[in-house]
């Protein structure tokens, strides 16, 4: 099958997706978003959000580095992995499993979440730590152990799930002393604009998740 070109010659692609490192299910690039199960210690599983940084590549694209992930200060993910030394990290399309993982408190029965599309179980071990102000942030390598991927199906975009994962994002820093709580609520007050505009009911309920989870609207008309 001709690749479109009018002369019915093959063109070069790069690839826009990454390369995946060995054992994990997915490509990777960037800083990929995706949702981490860990063992806490009353034996379930809890859900946090965790950017998994891609690794470097050689010259011919392969990886030539691990993926690493940080965590920032305190948090049940930090201990889970200290205690366990590592987790399930799982990637999902479901913008509800994102809010909830990054902005309350989920703990479930079992590693794999039903929303999820892929999982790669891990093992992480602390290579570096910083401290800004108060906040401790650490390093990990992340080495697969298994994996699998569940469902496969063709990516589409929609700005409304980028609008949602973003503003889990600025509502996470809300009480951060580092960051502009006006700025903060600015960026909420778009990310709305885009998920009322743009997105599908997934997006709206996992939107309307945010308002209930952080009250920022309240707020907001206070300012």
């Amino acid at each position: 099958m001709s690749d479109g070109r009018p002369d019915g010659g093959s063109a070069e692609r790069t690839d826009p997706v990454g390369v995946a490192p060995d054992g994990w299910p997915v490509p990777l690039r960037g800083v990929t978003e995706s949702v981490v199960t860990t063992l806490g210690p009353n034996g379930r599983w809890n859900v946090a959000a965790l950017g998994l940084h891609a690794p470097e590549t050689d010259a011919d694209g392969e990886p030539d580095s691990p993926v690493i992930a940080r965590t920032y200060g305190r948090t049940r993910t930090w201990r889970n992995f200290e205690e366990r030394g590592g987790g399930v990290v799982q990637f999902t399309v479901d913008p509800r499993t994102f809010v909830d993982a990054a902005l309350t408190v989920r703990e479930a029965g079992d590693p794999v979440l039903p929303s999820a599309d892929a999982w790669v179980e891990v093992d992480a071990e602390e290579v570096a730590a910083e401290t800004e102000g108060d906040t401790t942030i650490r390093t990990w390598e992340l080495s697969p152990v298994d994996s699998a991927v569940v469902s496969e199906r063709v990516p589409t975009v929609n700005r409304g799930f980028g609008a949602v994962v973003d503003a889990t994002v600025a509502a996470s820093r809300l009480d951060v002393p580092a960051f502009d709580t006006g700025e903060l609520l600015d960026r909420l007050r778009y990310f709305a604009d885009v998920v009322d505009r743009c997105g599908g009911p997934a997006e709206r309920e996992a939107f309307a998740r945010i308002d209930e989870a952080t009250g920022w609207r309240e707020r907001a008309d206070e300012a």
